[in-house]
């Protein structure tokens, strides 16, 4: 499908990059970024193609890399996860193109968008972003980091997650969170009572608040 864009209302100075979930498209997150929308801001919410996962039985459905454990130390599809990585960082580059230094480019996802956000924006090198939205989610290939970081070491990052998420456990995200400060400087991490595997008014206010705060205008 056509990826979902929410094109700056006024002269387009940022551009925020965001990646959806498992078995989702970009089209609901375009449409929550369209409702905290800042004018000069761009909202790139693209949609992954259909692949089986395996965590999933085989079915297939939009992902961004196989899934096989959602639990920390089980096997990854490393291979998919480093294509997934590149296939943001030419996102980032088209960006570029259209006159958009990546100082003023923002990345996120939520859950396994998040999670290939967060590797790209550390295992590939490349000059420093404007900040990283990861909402309940996970750095995956945990365990080369942080020898693996190339960039990013002092670009925010808001993670946010549901203290009753039943899929990617709260704990999972608090271990990201400790293991994203052993290398980056500037890591927010908000829990949100009561709230599973999804996302909530106060956390959209809060990536609102963490977007403005990074890409401020110009």
């Amino acid at each position: 499908m056509a990826t979902p864009i929410v094109n700056a209302s006024a002269k387009h100075t940022a551009t925020v990059i965001f990646l959806h979930g498992l078995g989702d498209t970009g089209l609901g997150w375009s449409q929550l970024f369209n409702a905290i929308r800042v004018p000069y801001i761009r909202y790139v919410c693209p949609s992954a193609k259909v692949m089986p996962v395996t965590l999933n039985g085989g079915m297939r459905m939009p992902s961004w890399f196989d899934i096989r454990s959602l639990s920390p130390g089980g096997s990854e599809d490393e291979q998919g996860i480093k294509e997934a990585a590149e296939l943001l960082q030419a996102l980032i580059a088209e960006e570029e193109k259209k006159g958009i230094d990546r100082s003023r480019i923002m990345i996120g996802g939520f859950s396994q968008g998040g999670a290939v956000a967060l590797y790209s924006a550390f295992a590939s090198p490349q000059k420093q972003l404007a900040g990283i939205v990861a909402l309940s989610t996970w750095l995956p290939l945990y365990k080369s980091f942080p020898a693996a970081v190339k960039a990013n070491q002092a670009t925010p990052i808001l993670q946010c997650h549901g203290e009753d998420d039943m899929l990617v456990a709260h704990s999972f995200g608090s271990m990201t969170s400790q293991l994203l400060r052993s290398f980056n400087t500037k890591v927010q991490f908000k829990s949100y009572p009561g709230m599973g595997h999804s996302s909530c008014d106060e956390e959209m206010e809060e990536v609102k608040k963490f977007i403005s705060e990074c890409l401020p205008p110009v």
